[in-house]
């Protein structure tokens, strides 16, 4: 499904609706909601809204659990910390359980801190099925999502849902959730703004199917829904038959 807006604040209002409607129907339904959270700029603006009226007030939540996508592997207070932007902009500002807080923490071993998050994964779901309620994610222009980067072996683990990664281009460690956790979600969520992202947006979407190159596209959720929400000039290079029944959302 692709959602179209026209423009950034548009799309982080409906992102925030998303947020809220997915909690209140998780938490009726089963006792809770399990979101994890993507860094970047176009998701801030959401989780600066979530901490407002009139989100604020509709959300339960001291039934919600967050994790995240991926992290950086550097010191919390570092401020390219995933976990560290959400707080700062969400989560110090709502009554959410510090015990319901699960940040990545992998500054001091990548892979010690990967393992111990696939371990807290495996409690918290306390099933070989697991399914997060809502995954938000981005999408890089050279087509990585996640910390799942183009050519990375981390792509074909099978087994784990949270791994350590080592970004060449980056000099830097990080730790990801998997392919396999994140298509095992309820719902999907790529939030990506700006002209800057319309040409890896098009071919993502219109070009042609190549994981390796391409990890966004092994993103396509095994029993539930993927939903592309997107502004105009993200969306700009598509064609008319890529936005073929889509949902445009105006001001």
């Amino acid at each position: 499904m692709i959602r179209r807006f026209d423009d950034p604040e548009c799309l982080s209002h409906a992102a925030a609706d998303l947020f809220v409607q997915l909690a209140r129907k998780a938490v009726y339904e089963r006792g809770r909601f399990s979101v994890a959270l993507s860094g970047g700029k176009t998701p801030l603006r959401t989780y600066q809204l979530l901490a407002q009226r009139p989100w604020r007030d509709q959300t339960p939540w001291t039934n919600i659990h967050f994790f995240w996508s991926d992290e950086r592997c550097v010191a919390a207070d570092d401020d390219r910390n995933n976990a560290r932007m959400a707080k700062r902009a969400l989560l110090n500002h709502v009554p959410v359980p510090s015990a319901h807080v699960h940040p990545i923490r992998c500054d001091a071993d990548s892979k010690a801190g990967a393992a111990h998050y696939n371990a807290l994964l495996r409690t918290h779901f306390s099933a070989k099925a697991p399914a997060l309620d809502l995954v938000f994610l981005g999408l890089g222009r050279n087509g990585h999502t996640a910390s799942l980067f183009p050519f990375s072996p981390v792509m074909e683990q099978k087994k784990r849902w949270a791994a350590e990664v080592y970004v060449i281009e980056q000099q830097m460690y990080r730790a990801t959730l998997t392919p396999t956790l994140i298509n095992a979600a309820r719902v999907v969520a790529f939030l990506v703004s700006g002209s800057e992202k319309a040409q890896i947006v098009e071919t993502v979407l219109e070009g042609e199917t190549d994981t390796r190159r391409l990890p966004a596209q092994l993103i396509r959720p095994y029993n539930g829904q993927l939903i592309w929400m997107l502004d105009q000039t993200a969306a700009s290079r598509l064609t008319a038959h890529t936005l073929q029944g889509e949902i445009h959302y105006e001001p």
